[in-house]
């Protein structure tokens, strides 16, 4: 198999590359607070964006909780747009800037929601991401179903197997 060489414009993304595990917290206003593992994984074909799939689980029965899966874009010197899909009927498009040093931050706030007939009411999402060599943390705020802008998740991911950062 060919691995194409990763797109120059996607440099500031080169970090995320590779796949991410770890355990996470969530809570809302509407519901009850639980655990997950999740698993995300960040890879390219050579074109100027970055794939990105992501799956939970619950951390005490081992059932699936959500999935994500999306296309993270360079957009200019420190921006990034971001956009993802949900199987609940929920679609985000964010946008937001790309802080490096010894801990690059991406941080990401929606710019639209789109939304199915059935899906639940999702008004605004808030994506903070912390790279910090093989690790990655990351805390979202939702607002969604009535409430306001909340904090509704944070987990702490390490980056496994011989994904390289730079292929």
């Amino acid at each position: 198999m060919v691995i194409p060489e990763l797109h120059p414009d996607c440099r500031p993304l080169a970090g995320l590359l590779g796949t991410w595990r770890g355990e996470g917290a969530g809570e809302y206003p509407t519901i009850e607070s639980f655990t997950y593992v999740e698993e995300v994984t960040f890879d390219h074909v050579g074109k100027p964006f970055l794939r990105y799939d992501q799956r939970t689980r619950g951390a005490s029965d081992g059932l699936p909780l959500h999935a994500e899966t999306g296309y993270w874009r360079p957009a200019g010197p420190g921006h990034v747009e971001v956009v993802l899909s949900h199987p609940t009927g929920v679609a985000e498009v964010l946008e937001g800037s790309i802080n490096s040093g010894p801990i690059t931050v991406f941080d990401l706030h929606t710019t639209s929601v789109a939304l199915t007939s059935t899906a639940k009411s999702v008004t605004r999402l808030h994506r903070r991401f912390e790279l910090e060599g093989d690790v990655l943390r990351y805390r979202l705020a939702m607002a969604a179903v009535g409430q306001p802008l909340t904090h509704h998740l944070s987990a702490e991911l390490r980056r496994v197997g011989e994904d390289s950062p730079t292929r």
